[in-house]
Parts: C-alpha cells; sequence; structure tokens
C-alpha cells in the first residue's frame, strides 16, 4: 500500500529571502499539474534574513507545506538531514531555493524511481542543458574539480554537485544519518556511501540554469570539496560507513 504522501520536496534555506519566491511560486503551479500527493519541507537553517517570512505567505496556498525553522547554522547537508528525518514520503528530492533546476523536472527522476534508489539530475551527461550557462572559469572549474572527485571516490559520476537529488526515504534515512560532512561536499559523501551499499546511481539530463548571485566561491570551496573528497576516501577505506 502507498504511503498518503507519495514524494517530500525538501529545501535548504539560508539567506534566501530573495529567491525562495522562485521555487514557492513553481512548487505552487506544480501542485495544480500533479496526480499524486507531495509534501513540501523548507529547512531554515538560522537564516539572519527574513526568508521565514517569505515561506509563511505560501502557507495557505501551497498543500503540505511545512517549515522548520534552527537556531544555529549547521549547513546545507544538515539542513537537508532535517528535512529528511521529519519526511513522511515515499521518495524524497532535495531541490535548491533558486529553482535552477525547475522544479517540474521531477518527472523525468520519477520515471526511474522503481528501477533506482538514487536518481541524480545532471548538468552534464545525455539530455542535459545549460539554459543560461555559468561563466567560462566557473565551468572549466567545476568540471576540473569533478574529474577529480570521480579520481578519488566517485567514478562515472559526471555531476555530483547539481543540488536536485531524488532518493527512496529509507535510503536517505540511512546515509544521511551518517553524514561527516554538513556543508558543501555532502552530496559526495552521499553518493559515496550509496555506492558502497551497493546501490546503483542513475544520472538524468536537465535543464539548469546558473543564478549569478550563487555564493559558492569556485576557487575556495573547490579546494574545499577536493580535501572533503579525500576525506571520504579515506572514511571508505576505514569502513566508518555502516550497511
Amino acid at each position: 500500500m502507498k504511503p498518503e504522501i507519495y514524494l517530500s520536496i525538501i529545501i535548504p534555506a539560508y539567506n534566501e529571502e530573495k529567491r525562495i519566491n522562485n521555487i514557492l511560486s513553481a512548487i505552487l503551479e506544480y501542485s495544480k499539474t500533479t496526480n499524486f500527493t507531495f509534501e513540501t519541507i523548507v529547512v531554515i537553517d538560522a537564516s539572519p534574513d527574513d526568508t521565514i517570512g517569505v515561506v509563511k505567505n505560501y502557507l495557505s496556498k501551497i498543500p503540505n507545506l511545512t517549515i522548520i525553522e534552527g537556531t544555529v547554522n549547521k549547513g546545507k547537508g544538515k539542513a537537508i538531514q532535517e528535512g529528511i528525518n521529519a519526511a513522511k514520503g515515499e521518495f524524497i528530492l532535495f531541490a535548491d531555493a533558486d529553482n535552477s533546476t525547475p522544479i517540474e523536472q521531477i518527472d523525468k527522476l520519477l520515471e526511474y524511481a522503481k528501477e533506482y534508489n538514487v536518481v541524480i539530475a545532471s548538468r552534464y551527461c545525455e539530455g542535459g542543458k545549460l539554459v543560461i550557462p555559468q561563466t567560462f572559469y566557473r565551468l572549466l572549474g567545476g568540471r576540473a574539480i569533478n574529474l577529480i572527485i570521480q579520481t578519488l571516490v566517485l567514478p562515472g559520476i559526471r555531476d555530483t554537485q547539481c543540488g536536485f537529488k531524488l532518493f527512496k526515504r529509507e535510503l536517505a534515512v540511512k546515509i544521511f544519518n551518517q553524514m561527516t560532512l554538513n556543508r558543501w561536499s555532502f552530496d559526495i559523501e552521499i553518493l559515496a556511501m550509496a555506492r558502497l551499499f551497493g546501490e546503483k546511481i542513475k544520472e538524468v539530463g536537465v535543464v539548469w540554469q546558473d543564478n549569478p548571485h550563487s555564493t559558492l566561491h569556485p576557487l575556495k570551496d573547490g579546494y574545499q570539496m577536493i580535501k572533503d573528497a579525500w576525506r571520504v576516501r579515506i572514511n571508505l577505506q576505514m569502513k566508518v560507513y555502516r550497511d
């Protein structure tokens, strides 16, 4: 018997007062076209701006909208973990607040959900398209970092960092509650754990548009991702993660 909630959409939010309308308005429109029940969980990671005020404006508009407000900033990965532990859906999607991967593209991922417990959006595999492309140095830096991540820990995964990923709920709970990286690099760790636990990861090409106001620094944060990928490699060797 299917659970009442088929899909949980989790949105981590920090300083998203000016951007979170993008995804919430898209979810509102999406809710008018779906034939399944879903919930939306916005996890506000101790944001100093009025992100919560913007989200509250949608409480009466979006069905099954929940707000989780943290009092201490813990990072994007930790915010998603909190949303996962509160989720009720058979499947869990986490998505970025700027809607850079348009929310309706969840339908592309759900096509593979019965065959794969992990389905991730990709900008760089077949079917992927950059509508508003990144600047050349961001694109080049991102591809170089991905090659290093593939070499260290995730061979064959062409886009670890697209913030649009679908998990079977039971697997998401198991993986995210063993996570040791709470910030930008958490994607590397959760995918490495999925592989370790014998899961096949399906990459699905999506339409994606760059947000010029991204807070990710290509040099500083890219270097940190490489360090964190090495840390995940060591964790795998030391058998830190348990199936």
